[in-house]
């Protein structure tokens, strides 16, 4: 399992895709090339709407497209980050067939392969990911998996106390 994990409160997020215009300015992806995503739902409970959901690499545990490569291009760090080392990447693709999350993208600039890597750069700074640190309305947070399903859990107890009456 990936040491870290960006998490989404879909419940504060209002779509503004501040994290996806943020990541390709600081990448420079290919026309097309979304290294993290804002998708739109709708919803009809509790009430209807439109929803919010963030999605990126998941930086898998045995990651398919790290496995499929020919080149070793692409690589797993010791704390979990997948990315793609560009001088070796020949643009075959085959990293982007073997993904079921679509995670890799072509850039047709480079003729070579990108995706998220969680800013690494940052992160061996000490930073945050800048689509963490762009979210406009700070729903998306950056932490490690046991912290996580915590920070899940006081939230949705938080939300749950919101919602009951109070007595008197």
């Amino acid at each position: 399992m990936s040491k870290y994990v960006v998490t989404h409160n879909s419940a504060e997020c209002i779509g503004c895709k501040a994290c996806e215009v943020q990541c390709r300015s600081l990448h420079n992806g290919g026309a097309g090339a979304f290294f993290c995503r804002i998708l739109t739902v709708e919803q009809s409970e509790p009430r209807p709407g439109l929803g919010f959901v963030y999605t990126s690499c998941f930086h898998c545990e045995n990651p398919w497209c790290v496995k499929a490569c020919p080149t070793g291009a692409m690589r797993r760090r010791e704390d979990g980050i997948v990315y793609v080392e560009k001088k070796f990447c020949v643009g075959c693709k085959a990293c982007i067939t073997a993904c079921p999350w679509a995670a890799p993208q072509w850039n047709p600039d480079t003729g070579k392969v990108d995706k998220c890597d969680l800013c690494r750069d940052r992160i061996d700074q000490g930073l945050r990911p800048a689509c963490v640190t762009t979210c406009a309305m700070s729903c998306l947070g950056f932490t490690v998996p046991s912290e996580a399903s915590q920070e899940r859990r006081q939230h949705f107890a938080e939300q749950i106390q919101k919602l009951r009456p109070t007595t008197r």
